[in-house]
């Protein structure tokens, strides 16, 4: 069984694309062979700046031959018919075979599709796959009409067995398939023939090529931490930055360098923005304050990469001066107290039905009051941090660098001799943006987050853009996660929708007009509904069972999430043990007699069930037990004690299960009948008090 040599020789694909594009050749490859009736043992795809490679072992040598019988129109039909079928079928009329069959006889044919070389389909695949790639984007050059994403120089594709190796022969507009390839562009640019990928991998490593990107990545990272531990320096971790730097590269030389003394009074994430983004560096240094740089070249010099590194030096040293004229800028306004800033967002809208920046930042901090003794912060300082938290978008550094809008916030509010919690609450409100982003846990910062995100949320289903289906333009999803997260992992204790609600709150900061009656708050409910779905997704991730979240949503006071998270997490765990399990088994039997009996009487047993007409054991130690675990449980759930709630719900496991094997609920006697069918809406009523159990599955 030979194996498969491809690689497909261009000029530089752009790094951000290069992991995408070695999984598409691998994918429509593969897919292809298999798709012609060829069989793989493994297959594994490369790629470098200027190539992208496949191999497959194990292929099989040829295709099977196959016959497929394909049965056709009745003896006697239309000639067209009949025709048609030997067109689509392949096969002259004289080939067909008619058999009898219950309605009359028909036509039959024998296809037979003979098998092929596997050199011949590889060919075929590997050419769709040349003109079909699914660049980002591609371009055409020359006279030539194949596109590329950039252009396309040689064609490698190679079979091998223990045979030999064989070229598989494609021309793809003038590119004719071959065995050869090139090193690295500078270092080794003359072109050599491979036999095997072995061979392919290995002569590209003496002619200055790592193939595999991860080898390439990690051995950057190696050399990289290595420099600088030389010199007592730390490279800030980058694992983006990292995988880009390693698609710009064949052959990566890393190169150590020094920021001038001028910029190293810049703050560090300017430092670390301004050179991963502009020059493609990793920052060094060590506490907090960088110092150097690394940067990787693409050859090693005579001159071990000082020019190299002078040239990226001078560079970086015009980068940072503009940073630097910004910071200073920004300094000098923040230090005059941001006010200029401010009234320039009144300017800047947020969106057309939802008004200005400004406009939105006075919302926030009207929210943000409100929701300060909720989470133990100082009204007065959570609505002062909400003013300034957004005061750096008008900044000329954020400006040049959107991403650190919240960092430049917390420097120049400091510049402005603010306190620190409102400084810090100017980056942390932004907090969480991602489920693995950590969550702020200052009171300030909690209640200038949440208000943040409760203004976006209500804002935009104030004007019914809503996320539908896969679109969430304004990122809506991530916003109500995000409030989950806050209150969740704070412990903050609120209602969002009762009277006085937060999301109530926020829509009349909004100013939305809302119809006075019962459907005053139908936006609301809308609103939590969806905070609920997200809740359930942030749910199921941490082990709590759907049905089981639905049973305590059917409660009240579902508005309060901590509270209802409480409730799910006591029943789930009850649900865990052998009483719990059994318990709803025999609730669920409860409800589903009374709930027949309720259907075919036409009334509701939910009245009169006495001790005192009880004609077996079994029924007055239901009975008793049903008084005292109720009171255990009701007292309970008011303390929202509700491990105690569902433990005591768990007590009524045993005289429940002793009461459905001891007695017939449906007596003869119709007095006995309905006082034991209002036992059962005890159980009901009793059991209902922690949860919907008529929700959970099963």
């Amino acid at each position: 069984m030979p194996d498969l040599l491809i690689e497909l020789f261009s000029e530089e694909i752009p790094a951000r694309m290069q992991g995408k594009a070695g999984a598409d050749l691998k994918r429509l490859i593969t897919d292809g062979l298999v798709e012609a009736g060829l069989t793989y043992a493994g297959a594994q795809a490369f790629t470098t700046p200027r190539r992208l490679a496949l191999t497959v072992q194990g292929l099989s040598a040829e295709s099977p031959t196959t016959r497929e019988e394909r049965k056709g129109p009745r003896v006697g039909a239309p000639d067209k018919a009949i025709e048609g079928f030997c067109r689509g079928a392949g096969v002259a009329r004289e080939d067909l075979e008619v058999r009898d069959e219950k309605k009359g006889q028909a036509y039959f044919a024998m296809i037979v599709k003979e098998g092929r070389p596997a050199a011949q389909i590889v060919a075929e695949v590997l050419e769709a796959t040349i003109r079909n790639f699914p660049w980002p984007k591609s371009m055409r050059w020359g006279s030539g009409e194949l596109r590329w994403v950039r252009p396309l120089h040689s064609i490698l594709c190679l079979m091998t067995d223990d045979a030999g190796a064989e070229v598989v022969p494609l021309d793809v507009d003038g590119i004719v398939a071959g065995n050869t390839t090139r090193g690295h562009r500078f270092m080794a640019p003359d072109a050599f023939t491979v036999t095997s990928f072995d061979d392919y991998a290995a002569k590209l490593k003496r002619a200055h090529v790592i193939l595999d990107a991860e080898e390439r990545g990690a051995q950057i990272w190696h050399d990289a931490t290595n420099a600088a531990f030389a010199q007592g320096l730390e490279v800030v971790e980058d694992k983006g930055l990292l995988t880009e730097v390693a698609g710009l590269v064949e052959c990566p030389v890393v190169l150590l360098g020094e920021i001038d003394e001028a910029f190293r009074g810049l703050p560090a994430e300017v430092l670390q923005t301004s050179m991963k983004e502009h020059q493609k560096f990793f920052s060094v240094g060590k506490g907090g304050k960088i110092t150097h740089f690394i940067t990787v070249a693409n050859r090693v010099t005579a001159d071990d990469g000082a020019t190299i590194l002078a040239g990226n030096q001078k560079v970086l040293s015009a980068r940072l001066s503009d940073a630097k004229f910004f910071w200073e800028n920004d300094l000098r306004e923040a230090r005059a107290g941001m006010g200029t800033w401010l009234a320039a967002l009144d300017n800047v809208t947020f969106h057309n039905k939802l008004g200005s920046q400004k406009a939105r930042i006075d919302r926030i901090a009207a929210l943000a009051r409100e929701i300060a003794p909720l989470v133990g912060a100082d009204p007065e300082a959570a609505e002062k941090a909400a003013q300034v938290a957004k005061a750096d978008l008008s900044s000329e550094m954020v400006y040049e660098f959107p991403e650190l809008q919240g960092v430049m916030g917390r420097y120049y509010s400091e510049a402005a001799g603010l306190p620190a919690d409102v400084a810090v609450a100017a980056q942390e409100h932004y907090a969480p943006l991602g489920p693995s982003d950590d969550v702020p846990t200052a009171p300030i910062s909690v209640a200038v987050a949440l208000a943040d995100k409760i203004d976006t949320l209500t804002g935009f289903w104030a004007i019914d853009e809503k996320p539908t289906g896969s679109k969430d333009p304004f990122a809506l999803r991530r916003a109500a996660l995000g409030v989950i997260r806050l209150v969740l992992e704070n412990g903050v204790r609120c209602n969002l929708k009762s009277r006085p609600g937060v999301l109530a709150k926020a829509k009349e900061l909004v100013g939305v007009r809302v119809t006075q009656g019962g459907s005053s708050f139908a936006d609301e409910n809308d609103l939590l509904s969806f905070i609920h779905d997200r809740l359930k997704v942030y749910l199921r991730d941490r082990g709590i069972p759907h049905d089981v979240i639905d049973a305590c949503l059917a409660m009240p006071g579902n508005d309060d999430l901590a509270l209802l998270v409480k409730r799910a997490e006591a029943l789930a765990a009850v649900l865990k043990t052998d009483d719990g399990e059994n318990l709803i088994q025999g609730f669920k039997r409860a409800n589903n007699i009374l709930t027949q009996a309720e259907e075919a009487d036409g009334v509701e047993y939910s009245y009169g069930a006495e001790v005192k007409l009880a004609e077996t054991d079994a029924e007055k130690a239901l009975f008793a037990a049903l008084e005292s675990q109720g009171a255990a449980i009701s007292s309970a759930i008011k303390a929202e004690d509700f491990a105690g709630a569902m433990g005591a719900m768990a007590q009524l496991r045993g005289p429940i299960d002793a009461f459905f094997e001891a007695v017939q609920v449906n007596a003869d006697n119709q007095v006995v009948r309905r006082n034991r069918l209002n036992l059962l809406h005890m159980i009901r009523q009793t059991c209902g008090q922690v949860a919907d159990l008529t929700r959970l599955a099963g």
